[in-house]
């Protein structure tokens, strides 16, 4: 006998458990395949054989409990089945949220970390809308839970009777204490991940030859257990020199416009309305035809990328300047007392009247909380709508549908005294994506369970700018509309890095000629904030973060940052710049919204240094500057 009954028998509860971690990574690969394209079967395999390191981990951390007790010799039925019982307990919340993530990676892109704490309360509203629509999810979750119940090893006889037939003795109990110091060594080099001199962490899934991969390596119970708790930002040293950092950061704030205009400014965050979805960014090929007819008035900005995949990274960066460039969203971080200097602010010294308008419950993703931090005098939710949850124009799940909203929202902007600065965050195009019944089958149902709904999404659209165009202020409003991330994805030229953050940028004013702009100059949210202060020629260059660029800003041909797959991403307009988690720098070669998997074997050494030392001086800038508070001091 190799090993004791006792150690035998744990063992093989761990290895029941693990084949359920195998099965989890199964089905989550499946249900979520045109994400992983692009891997062969051989890098697939090795994916799967990566990712045991990491089951092994989350398995051990999780069971900590369970194994203590389980050290006890006691092999009663009665104490058995409490062991039972607390394997199950234990592991049955992690069981849930890998079968959750296996829906929920589809919309951001990655496995499940803290969010489940920083957004509990939007969790506890809508858990109801998403146990209905998502109930199939309890059928796996029920089987394997049952399963794990029913091959649950038990004792036998035998391994009862291997612990009564020796007395009790020195040696005995020296045995035992070696059981349990095997034990104890063991699962602490399985929880870390072997004998590395840095324990296993998220980042390491990522080291494959396709990234991409390393969601199929991880498991949700990891990437959660490890995010509980963690700084959501390293601190970078790539430069100790700040005129080296200064010089890399390749900063353009133009000067001052002369004869700004007073304009109003309207900003129109639509929810997942992804370039995919189109038809002026896919050859007629869409869901949109107002926005396509309206693109056509103003200047549609072809090479546009979203900061983050999470509606919650959105407002920061529009409304800030602040790009996601880290797992945890800002709004809900430690750093929210950190020196920001939001559009409410900026504006407001001019005399401009500035608000929010969301219509779901107040206090949503912390929007509420971030319109102040930003500036914004008034915060409209759905409290202020006419009736709240009770109105008619409830959609049953987030909030308020589009229509009505936006309807409202036109209402109440002929209300605010000019010059006004305006933000209305739509939501109808969220998951479930509803559609309200007296518009069923009106709208195009497409190949996606969202097409209908960004038809109606973009129906409510129109007749907002028709309320609009009646209101005395709309001559002299810039319109400002793009999206907040992308979502469900059925064009295959989309299903890459890049296509996963194509959204569209649209600059609208029905009262007189934009400045000139290069519209194949590459944006992205975070140009809104330097856009809008460029435009009417107001704020201070110094309190403007230097992430994003003006659009009107001729001197440059703009650039995006985003976070993917534990990697940070600068697109230029020749070249996509990646530096990896461990800090390894790749070009790969730009094309609109498509990007290949691998990066270019020979890049040009001089291209290969300038970019990658502007993407290092970029993200220096954001994790020391949120950590230091010196976000303006560059």
């Amino acid at each position: 006998m190799l090993l004791p009954p006792l150690l035998r028998l744990l063992l093989r509860r761990l290895l029941l458990l693990m084949g359920a971690y195998l099965v989890l990574r199964l089905g989550f690969y499946v249900a979520n395949r045109p994400a992983f394209l692009e891997a062969s079967s051989s890098q697939l395999v090795l994916a799967f054989w990566h990712g045991f390191r990491f089951d092994v981990s989350a398995v051990l951390l999780q069971s900590v409990p369970f194994l203590l007790l389980s050290l006890v010799p006691a092999f009663g039925r009665g104490w058995q089945q409490l062991l039972r019982g607390l394997y199950l307990v234990l592991h049955a919340p992690a069981l849930a949220v890998n079968i959750i993530d296996s829906e929920y990676f589809k919309f951001i892109g990655r496995r499940t970390s803290n969010e489940l704490f920083t957004i509990t309360g939007d969790i506890q509203r809508q858990a109801g809308q998403l146990a209905g629509h998502y109930w199939f999810l309890l059928i796996p979750f029920t089987v394997l839970l049952g399963l794990l119940w029913y091959f649950y090893p038990m004792p036998t006889a035998q391994d009862a009777e291997y612990y009564a037939r020796e007395p009790r003795s020195i040696r005995r109990f020296a045995r035992y204490v070696l059981e349990v110091a095997g034990l104890a060594l063991g699962t602490v080099l399985g929880i870390r991940g072997g004998l590395q001199l840095k324990p296993l962490r998220t980042g390491h899934a990522f080291m494959q030859t396709l990234p991409v991969l390393g969601h199929v390596v991880l498991n949700s119970t990891f990437t959660f257990q490890k995010s509980v708790g963690y700084v959501p930002v390293e601190r970078r040293t790539y430069f100790t020199d700040p005129a080296a950092l200064h010089k890399a950061l390749a900063i353009h704030k133009p000067g001052p416009r002369p004869n700004a205009p007073r304009d109003n400014v309207v900003i129109l965050l639509v929810e997942s309305f992804a370039s995919e979805y189109t038809g002026i960014e896919n050859e007629g090929q869409g869901y949109t035809p107002f926005f396509d007819s309206l693109a056509t008035k103003g200047l549609l900005f072809r090479e546009h990328y979203a900061n983050g995949r999470r509606s919650i990274d959105a407002l920061p960066a529009v409304l800030a300047g602040l790009p996601g460039l880290m797992e945890g969203s800002f709004i809900t971080s430690n750093f929210q007392t950190d020196e920001l200097h939001g559009l409410g602010e900026l504006l407001d010294r001019h005399g401009y009247t500035t608000s929010v308008f969301h219509g779901a419950t107040n206090g949503t993703m912390g929007f509420n909380t971030f319109a102040g931090m930003a500036g914004i005098q008034r915060y409209y939710g759905l409290n202020e709508y006419p009736g709240g949850a009770k109105s008619p124009d409830f959609d049953g799940h987030w909030g308020i549908f589009d229509e009505p909203y936006l309807q409202y929202f036109a209402r109440e902007l002929g209300k605010q005294p000019e010059p006004f600065l305006s933000t209305v965050f739509t939501l109808t195009s969220h998951e479930p994506f509803p559609v309200p019944a007296r518009y069923a089958g009106k709208f195009a149902p497409g190949e996606l369970p969202i097409h209908a709904s960004i038809g109606y999404t973009d129906f409510s659209l129109r007749q907002f700018f028709k309320a609009a165009a009646t209101q005395p202020w709309y001559s002299r409003t810039l319109f400002i509309l793009l999206a907040d991330h992308t979502s469900q994805s059925q064009r295959p030229d989309y299903q890459n890095v890049l296509g996963s953050f194509k959204t569209p940028l649209l600059l609208f004013h029905p009262g007189r000629a934009l400045p000139a702009a290069d519209v194949h100059r590459i944006t992205q949210q975070a140009d809104v904030t330097a856009t809008v202060v460029d435009y009417l020629g107001v704020g201070n260059a110094a309190q403007l973060l230097p992430f994003g660029y003006s659009v009107f800003d001729s001197t440059t041909t703009g650039r995006a940052l985003f976070l993917r797959d534990n990697s940070h991403y600068l697109v230029h307009q020749d070249f996509v710049t990646e530096l990896t988690a461990t800090n390894q720098v790749r070009l790969y070669p730009y094309r609109t919204h498509n990007m290949p998997a691998e990066p270019l074997p020979n890049p040009d050494p001089q291209k290969l240094k300038q970019y990658g030392d502007e993407l290092k001086a970029c993200l220096q800038l954001f994790t020391d500057g949120l950590l230091d508070n010196t976000l303006y001091k560059h």
